[in-house]
């Protein structure tokens, strides 16, 4: 690795350019150690004290690391963050109807297009070459959700933005993209630290949250979130949150609909766009979907990864919370009374039993 400080110059100055040629809405650089990542990381480790991350065990593995960067990468001097955005060019209005029409599937915005994963990896990588074609070989990691990493502590410090009481990444383009990070040995020279927060007294997101999750300004509790619910737990959701999680199938953007900062969000990158009608299914559709077209039509999507037993569980949910209205959800339910898991099955009878008590009559 050259040592020439003329270079980490020219390279620093040319490395937002890069981002945005490559597909990133923005780039921040920031030191690997610093006053913020420090009290970043005291929160995280008294969250997981507080048993708030429920049964995400890989988040209690390795707390220690997201302090230390170079654990992740040997000489780790600065860390470069990424923002991608997402949102999908129909914008606030089209998710609002689907949550309003109950017989709808919801997905969180992110999940309706590709991967983001891949798509943001093979990105990084390819900033990395660049960087390689001014200062030579250098050591570096990606990391996008797959190390323990404070990824908004690092975007803060790269200046891009605040924490929201939402715990996400907020700036004045919003909160609708994805974090990426590439650990680096170069000494690049940081960016200026965000450090107002232009939330002041607004507390819609608290307000929003369908299951109260958010215990707190800036404090999650996963066990009651929505998206952990439907994605990260594996095994039966709580039948007192049940009724709260609507429609949502994967996912929950309602804290983030209600953000002032998103009121005029502009849309994302087009590969995140809407695949297979995901915006616009109905419930008993998606129900109907054996495990082998759940597999086929979700093919580079993150909703793949749940796996269809999760997937028919979510949807059965949403079900019972429809159908006294719906005898198209009592009918979809009824198809899969029997299915060989115990955990759809249960999640299936508690649909069933809601709606048959609530609806005027049963279907035969």
């Amino acid at each position: 690795m050259h040592k020439d400080a003329d270079a980490f110059i020219q390279l620093t100055d040319r490395l937002a350019g890069w981002a945005v040629e490559l597909g990133f809405s923005a780039l921040g650089i920031a030191a690997v150690h610093g006053a913020e990542l420090q009290d970043a990381h005291a929160r995280y480790t008294d969250w997981i004290k507080e048993g708030r991350h429920g049964q995400m065990d890989y988040m209690a593995r390795n707390a220690d690391l997201r302090a230390r960067p170079e654990g992740l990468l040997p000489d780790a001097q600065s860390v470069l963050s990424v923002t991608l955005a997402y949102w999908p060019e129909e914008g606030l209005a089209r998710a609002r109807a689907i949550l309003a029409q109950p017989e709808r599937a919801y997905v969180s915005r992110y999940a309706l297009g590709r991967d983001y994963h891949k798509i943001m990896r093979r990105r990084l990588n390819a900033l990395a070459q660049r960087m390689e074609g001014v200062v030579g070989a250098f050591a570096w990691r990606v990391c996008v959700d797959s190390a323990p990493v404070l990824e908004v502590a690092f975007a803060r410090q790269g200046g891009l933005g605040w924490r929201g009481k939402h715990t996400l990444l907020l700036s004045r383009q919003g909160s609708f993209h994805f974090l990426g990070e590439l650990y680096t040995n170069l000494p690049l020279p940081a960016r200026p630290l965000q450090t107002s927060s232009h939330c002041g007294t607004c507390n819609r997101c608290l307000r929003a949250c369908p299951t109260q999750a958010i215990v707190a300004p800036y404090v999650v509790d996963a066990r009651r979130c929505i998206a952990y619910l439907t994605i990260e737990h594996p095994g039966s959701i709580p039948e007192a949150l049940r009724p709260a999680m609507g429609n949502r199938i994967y996912g929950c953007d309602d804290c983030q609909l209600v953000c002032p900062w998103n009121h005029a969000v502009a849309p994302g990158d087009a590969v995140f766009f809407p695949r297979h009608g995901l915006d616009a299914a109905t419930l008993s559709e998606l129900m109907a979907w054996e495990e082998r077209a759940f597999l086929d039509r979700l093919a580079g999507s993150p909703i793949r990864r749940i796996g269809h037993l999760r997937w028919l569980r979510n949807i059965a949910v949403a079900l019972g919370n429809c159908a006294s209205t719906h005898p198209d959800a009592l009918r979809a339910l009824k198809a899969r009374a029997d299915h060989p898991s115990a955990l759809v099955r249960e999640h299936v009878a508690w649909a069933l039993a809601r709606g048959e008590r609530k609806a005027p009559h049963s279907l035969p």
